[in-house]
């Protein structure tokens, strides 16, 4: 029988356990050197097309960008060069900004409900199921529905139908990375407004909301930067416009679509114009990435 009164023993420096890669089998050791070299090859599967397109970009588009011509001109009629796309980034940031307010509203209350009042009901589930459905569906088609119920209406395109159909596509981003900050913060949190005496609305509009604000801007800079490199929708509602354009109710011209035009017309001027909208694009997508970075490393609890 054991003595109660005695120590536990443990093991000395000398008698400590060797769990070093010579100690395993010869069969593992082999097995592990192989997930590890097939680990190194698809990640450089992911970063070298990402490389590459940022070095093919940086090379062809850099030698185009004439400071600060190509923020404050209009593009050169075809077949002259010079000139910028000033227009253009004017009409992205318009277009985005229209779409950042209608989807953020409704994607945020949409979240608050499926994350704090209709857990486990039908019309939750169905919520859920038309987020899943609309991530995958074609950025064509939201182009597709804006045309139906904003530009024909209207009669005809504008900044503003543009903004509905980018809307729709940062809709469902906003919805599930809202609804999962949501669900991050401790019941504990819930539980003790309520023990304060505060009623569910006040516990999710002063406790809830502003412990998830930093995941919830994240999930909306990442939907931003989703929506700002499409074309396809825009071709269906804001069209294109070779001039300055400030009302939202007319048509504008957008980084996406002023480099596909450019880059389908057969004079040099124009290609270089493309490849110089390309990199401003593709500098805002990555600053929006950086920032959406930025956000998600900060806690709130």
């Amino acid at each position: 029988m054991d003595n109660p009164g005695r120590q536990p023993s443990f093991p000395s420096e000398g008698d400590s356990f060797d769990i070093s890669e010579k100690t395993m089998a010869r069969h593992r050791r082999l097995f592990g050197r192989i997930l590890t070299v097939l680990t190194m090859v698809f990640a450089a599967t992911v970063i070298i097309p990402l490389l590459w397109v940022l070095v093919s970009v940086f090379q062809k588009g850099a030698g185009a960008l004439v400071f600060p011509d190509i923020f404050t001109k209009l593009p050169p009629p075809p077949g002259l060069s010079e000139g910028g796309f000033g227009h253009a980034i004017i009409g992205s940031f318009m277009t985005l900004g229209i779409a950042t307010m209608i989807a953020v509203p409704f994607g945020v209350i949409a979240a608050i409900y499926l994350a704090e009042f209709g857990r486990g009901t039908k019309l939750a589930y169905l919520v859920k199921f038309s987020c899943n459905v609309l991530t995958g569906v074609p950025a064509i088609l939201c182009g597709l529905f804006a045309y139906s119920i904003v530009v024909k209406p209207m009669g005809g395109f504008s900044a503003f139908s543009g903004g509905v159909a980018l809307a729709v596509l940062m809709l469902p981003i906003i919805i599930r990375s809202t609804e999962e900050a949501l669900l991050l913060v401790p019941n504990e949190m819930r539980l003790a407004a309520t023990g304060i005496g505060a009623n569910r609305f006040q516990t999710v509009v002063q406790i809830v909301l502003p412990a998830a604000l930093t995941s919830i801007v994240t999930g909306v800079v990442l939907s931003v930067a989703r929506a700002a490199g499409e074309a396809a929708p825009l071709l269906f509602t804001s069209f294109n416009n070779n001039f300055w354009a400030a009302n939202v109710w007319e048509p504008v011209s957008t980084l996406p679509i002023l480099i596909y035009f450019f880059s389908i017309i057969p004079y040099k001027a124009s290609q270089a114009l493309a490849w110089a909208a390309a990199l401003v694009l593709l500098s805002l997508v990555l600053i929006f990435s950086v920032l959406a970075r930025f956000f998600s490393r900060k806690k709130a609890f």
